[in-house]
């Protein structure tokens, strides 16, 4: 600290009527910066003057005022405050940003051997499957890349060039897969078969392959039967297996897409293509199924005509009942298995749409049943008045029932893709974790999203408790070391430098307790698989 010492005058003059003797005053100004100029807090206290200063002689205070008429210097002290200087952080400042290897390598077109003699620094992943990685100094693979390339055009042509070669790598690399997909389709695929199973071997996958092998039966036979027989009814049946078998071919397709793994184009993957894929369904359901029965049904009330014998088409209901039924039972099973594994009873997992795939099956063949009942009854009353307006009527039905499911999936998928919180239950559970946390004081905004296919993504902003964070830090020291670092403190200067040090160990301990919250989220929440917790 420099110390100053100046004689006021001014300041004796303006003083000479509060002080008990007449004496010249000698100030000393203690300032962190070394300069006499600028401003100055004067805290120090003193009974010998009443304007907070303290004096130097010690005795003459305790023996009272001089009757001296001779003037004297008299010493007193004046503690500045110390202020560290405020820095400006520019472009110079960043570039000693941490980057990985992998970052070097491709901004700055260096090869592997060029990374080995630069400065390594081991920091905490972000990974949950890695403690620590290397990352570099910016700066010094910047320096080391204009050492590589010679000068920065030289270092940007480079990158120019390297784009340019992953265009045509990733060109070749898709010509290389229609390649293979032509030789698989013609010359059959000699890659040894994977024990892995199938997404259409279990689950909602199962369900539907059952579906379209049922379905399309039905709508062959009921086509003949139709042909048959001309009954509207029948006609509207075969337009409803149709739109079964069609609309669970795309559910098949959305199951393929969404088990598609993450790319750096879509990094929280396909999950949403079954929510896509239902709710296309559901359109094409009132489309085709709905739109084609009424109009049928409406063109048989407006132009009657005669219907042939029944006989057959009864048969062939009759099969459909019982296929369609067994279809039934299988995607009931599935959800009913589904529900008990998320807790919740069946009539809840089936409103909320949690397996979109298997509530299209379901749905479509409580409506296929129904509708082969409701056209079975409008045939029979047909064959027994022998007035062709029922069988019309049964079209109708048939096309407003259609037209209630497709209204239905449409909702429930729509509700899915924009974005529907988990079970409010669970959202509450979460959020107690949080904050019987020691380490975190309040937790606001809770958002925890079904992004489908059992994924949710949970965000919240924390605050934490700073005292417990750095606690949990110096848990982690050696304390003698410490109080000797803080011992060696004497200057401004010493201190920032015991600040910069421990205050950047402690920002990495911050982010391991960040860590910690998330795997504790995932433990007791499996289904949550991306966890952002934003720090107040």
């Amino acid at each position: 600290v420099f110390k100053s010492t100046v004689t006021n005058q001014s300041l004796w003059h303006s003083m000479r009527s509060n002080l008990p003797i007449s004496s010249g005053i000698q100030l000393r100004l203690y300032s962190s910066n070394g300069k006499k100029d600028g401003t100055y807090e004067y805290g120090a206290s003193s009974t010998s003057a009443s304007l907070g200063m303290e004096t130097q002689n010690p005795k003459r205070s305790a023996q009272g005022p001089s009757v001296s008429s001779q003037p004297t210097l008299e010493q007193i002290q004046v503690k500045v405050k110390a202020i560290l200087k405020k820095r400006d952080y520019g472009s110079t400042y960043t570039q000693n940003n941490f980057i990985t290897g992998m970052r070097a390598l491709n901004e700055f077109c260096l090869k592997p051997s060029d990374l080995e003699k630069l400065r390594k620094i081991r920091r905490r992943s972000p990974h949950d499957d890695t403690e620590a990685f290397t990352v570099y100094l910016r700066s010094d693979v910047e320096a080391k890349a204009l050492e590589v390339h010679g000068s920065r055009e030289a270092l940007l042509r480079a990158k120019k060039q390297r784009q340019n070669e992953e265009v045509i790598h990733k060109e070749n690399h898709f010509r290389n897969q229609k390649l293979m997909r032509e030789y698989r389709e013609f010359l059959g695929n000699t890659m040894p078969r994977s024990t892995k199973s199938t997404p259409f071997l279990e689950g909602p996958g199962k369900v539907v392959m059952v579906a379209i092998c049922i379905n399309g039966l039905n709508f062959v036979f009921k086509l003949i039967a139709w042909i048959y027989t001309g009954s509207a009814s029948m006609f509207s049946e075969a337009i409803h297996s149709l739109a079964d078998t069609c609309n669970q071919v795309l559910l098949a397709v959305g199951i393929s897409q969404s088990s598609r793994h993450p790319d750096p184009g879509h990094p929280y993957g396909f999950t949403n293509m079954r929510y896509i894929a239902s709710l296309i369904s559901g359109v094409g359901i009132f489309m085709m199924g709905a739109g084609l029965s009424w109009y049928h049904g409406i063109i048989g009330l407006i132009h009657p005509h005669h219907i042939e014998s029944l006989t057959w088409a009864y048969f062939i209901l009759a099969g459909s009942l019982v296929s369609e039924g067994a279809t039934l039972l299988v995607a009931v099973n599935e959800l009913r298995k589904s529900a008990q594994a998320k807790g919740i009873n069946f009539y809840q997992y089936v409103m909320h749409g949690h397996d979109p795939t298997t509530n299209v099956v379901l749905l479509e063949d409580a409506a296929a049943v129904l509708g082969v009942l409701l056209a079975a009854g409008c045939m029979g009353l047909t064959s027994l008045t022998d007035n062709p307006y029922y069988d019309s009527i049964g079209s109708l039905g048939v096309g407003t029932l259609l037209g209630a499911v497709s209204t239905f999936l449409i909702y429930t998928n729509t509700e899915a893709l924009i974005g529907r919180s988990i079970e409010p239950e669970n959202v509450q559970s979460l959020t107690e974790l949080l904050e019987n946390d020691p380490s975190v004081r309040a937790v606001h905004d809770v958002k925890a999203t079904d992004m489908g296919l059992n994924t949710v993504r949970f965000k919240a902003e924390i605050d934490f408790d700073g005292r417990i964070v750095t606690r949990s830090y110096l848990e982690k020291q050696d304390i003698e070391v410490v109080l000797q670092e803080i011992q060696q403190v004497k200057t401004p200067e010493d201190l920032e430098a015991f600040m910069l040090k421990h205050g950047d160990n402690i920002i990495d301990t911050l982010g391991a307790e960040v860590d910690r919250l998330e795997r504790a989220l995932k433990l007791k929440y499996p289904d949550v698989r991306h966890v952002d917790l934003e720090i107040l």
